[in-house]
């Protein structure tokens, strides 16, 4: 599939799954800049659902960068447990507060290279955050859900997030960065499955690459 014709593909399943899901998510909630980068980089390995559960009682505690910079870790460590990867997040966590603090007066910055100094942060959750909060568009997050359905559709094969991500951009508009995220994201978690997606329940199975295959070669197993 060339670019034209990936672009052209590519804006129809838009159409089609904005129409299929009037409601997205859920996603990872925050009511300001500092909670919402917390809660992405902990979705990591994790269900957003999950990650809400946990930060609505960790929000109530860690109000501001230098609340985690002094956390303790082992304390952290339990409070967000049932993420997965606990030691590592509860350590990037502190981390990330030690350099909002020293580096931006413990304000989230609101630019790609600032996000990606704060560690635990990858270009994910620095594109998310940058999308919600600030209202930039600076490239698609690419997730689990999207790194699997991105092939899938057949956009790209790129076996990074980050090369795919850059892949992306090329073939839908900046102003559906967010929109392709959250929409694939909804159609992964309810059709697109990993493991024996839907496919006769999908509204894109005309025009989806691997339903054509599996059609062809009279599997039902998905690819």
């Amino acid at each position: 599939m060339d670019i034209e014709l990936k672009k052209k593909n590519a804006n129809e399943v838009l159409k089609r799954l904005r129409k299929a899901y009037p409601v997205t998510g859920p996603f990872v909630e925050g009511s300001n800049p500092l909670e919402l980068v917390v809660g992405t980089a902990l979705s990591a390995q994790c269900t957003d659902v999950r990650v809400n559960a946990v930060t609505k009682e960790l929000f109530k505690k860690y109000k501001t960068a230098r609340d985690y910079a002094d956390a303790d870790q082992a304390t952290l460590e339990k409070e967000i447990y049932s993420t997965g990867f606990y030691r590592n997040k509860a350590k990037n966590l502190r981390g990330m507060g030690k350099v909002l603090v020293e580096r931006f007066g413990g304000e989230v910055p609101d630019t790609l290279e600032g996000l990606l100094t704060l560690p635990g942060v990858s270009n994910k959750t620095a594109y998310i955050v940058l999308a919600k909060v600030f209202g930039k568009l600076e490239g698609v997050a690419v997730d689990t859900h999207v790194f699997r359905l991105v092939p899938r559709l057949g956009w790209s094969d790129a076996k990074t997030a980050e090369k795919m991500s850059r892949e992306l951009s090329k073939i839908f508009p900046k102003k559906s960065y967010q929109l392709m995220n959250e929409y694939l994201i909804t159609h992964g978690r309810a059709v697109c499955s990993p493991r024996n997606p839907k496919c006769g329940e999908c509204v894109l199975a005309d025009i989806c690459p691997s339903t054509c295959k599996m059609k062809n070669n009279g599997s039902g197993k998905n690819l």
